[in-house]
């Protein structure tokens, strides 16, 4: 595959994908993006993962709750920019949009600094005009996906359900709102691969032998 380029891994959670996107960064050599994009999202948004999370997966205006979070003022309202050291005026009719304004920034800024793989975030969509670019969807039954939640986080079936539930309904949501359409849509990748019937391992190598190598 001809550098640089960029690969985009979408998941479900449960399935194993954050560990094949790893894997998958290692044997090329590039760059894995998964927690530095969430560390970089809290830092220029001032706000913790889980809060971040919270907010994206709401249908309704969360700004009285962003502004009171960041800057509980009597003013038209204040936010914090992580990047710096001062303190910039928020418009009230801004909402979720800043978040995704915000991952846009980010991922396109780590994929102008060379050849990676990057998880999550509607990379697909946001990264959509990038040239080499390898679109990926990486999905497992429900049932596989309950038992890895229970066999990783040493939780009870009921909570790795209440896991899924919260984590899909969020990501449904977001991504339906940005992109208009499913990323459950099979269309929107090169390569989508159910891990009901594959280790991790032998996932990368199929993606591997796609990419050329």
């Amino acid at each position: 595959m001809k550098e640089p380029f960029v690969i985009t891994l979408s998941r479900e959670v449960g399935s194993g994908g954050r560990t094949i996107g790893r894997k998958l960064a290692e044997r090329l050599g590039v760059r894995f993006s998964d927690k530095e994009l969430v560390d970089a999202l809290q830092a220029k948004l001032n706000l913790t993962a889980e809060r971040i999370e919270e907010m994206k997966g709401k249908k309704k205006r969360w700004l009285d709750d962003f502004i009171q979070l960041v800057a509980p003022v009597p003013m038209s309202g204040m936010i914090v920019d992580g990047d710096s050291d001062y303190i910039t005026e928020y418009n009230l009719s801004k909402d979720v949009n800043d978040v995704f304004e915000a991952e846009k920034e980010i991922l396109n800024g780590i994929a102008d600094q060379g050849s990676c793989v990057i998880a999550g975030r509607s990379g697909f969509f946001v990264l959509k005009n990038r040239p080499n670019k390898v679109d990926i969807l990486i999905t497992a039954s429900r049932e596989n996906r309950i038992a890895r939640i229970m066999r990783k986080q040493n939780l009870s079936r009921e909570q790795a359900e209440d896991v899924i539930n919260s984590v899909d309904k969020a990501r449904d949501n977001y991504v339906k709102r940005y992109t208009g359409q499913s990323r459950y849509d099979a269309r929107n990748y090169n390569i989508v691969l159910n891990m009901d019937y594959l280790t991790e391992d032998k996932a990368v190598d199929l993606i591997m032998s796609y990419l050329g190598y």
